[in-house]
């Protein structure tokens, strides 16, 4: 087989983009939004021009470590849920791996703020899975009945700011997620006193 055959090309391009990627979340953890491709590249072991092929700015990179930290970690969580034989447990996997990867990637995230990278897309799968894994509580009654999805994403929203009053990789979101998910639980639960009011989603 030809060196330069196209299937022989592809995997190198896989494998950079692959390094391109390990280097960037390292170097934006320890740098934050500041952070310079440049150094990206270096940590890699590539040229510059190298990781422009592939990623051809930031935010692109930002949203391609994004992406892969999703798939590692809450993705799993998500499908393991929905075969949980106890709903609300399941629930509670996905949010905890969900905050346990925000408060890792704490600065990574910082970054795609900066970047414009938190679009309402971003979340999308994950939203659309806890809709799942919510109606699935309630329908076996181990999620309070009056809770809507709106609810429950404003709840995700409200979490992950905590993050930002603490030092993101202690543990002390685990507190304020205990104290939720004790919420959630139909268990002397009070009537809820308004309706939820109308989502309104804005570019972070």
């Amino acid at each position: 087989m030809a060196l330069d055959s196209p299937r022989l090309l592809r995997a190198d391009a896989a494998r950079n983009a692959e390094k391109i990627i390990r280097a960037a979340r390292e170097v934006f953890t320890e740098q934050g939004p500041d952070a310079h491709l440049d150094d990206v590249a270096r940590r890699a072991g590539l040229a510059t021009a190298t990781l422009f092929r592939r990623f051809p700015d930031k935010a692109a990179l930002l949203r391609a470590v994004l992406d892969q930290r999703f798939g590692e970690n809450v993705r799993p969580a998500i499908q393991t849920a929905a075969h949980h034989p106890d709903p609300a447990s399941g629930l509670s996997h996905v949010l905890e791996a969900a905050l346990e990867s925000v408060a890792g990637d704490y600065n990574v995230l910082a970054a795609a703020r900066s970047a414009g990278v938190l679009t309402p897309a971003t979340g999308q799968e994950f939203f659309t899975a806890l809709d799942a894994l919510l109606a699935r509580g309630q329908h076996t009654g181990a999620i309070r009945a009056d809770l809507v999805p709106d609810d429950l994403h404003r709840i995700v929203v409200m979490l992950v700011s905590v993050l930002w009053t603490m030092e993101p990789r202690e543990d002390g979101w685990r507190r304020y997620l205990a104290l939720v998910l004790d919420g959630l639980t139909p268990t002397g639960a009070r009537p809820l006193p308004c309706p939820a009011p109308a989502l309104h989603t804005r570019t972070p």
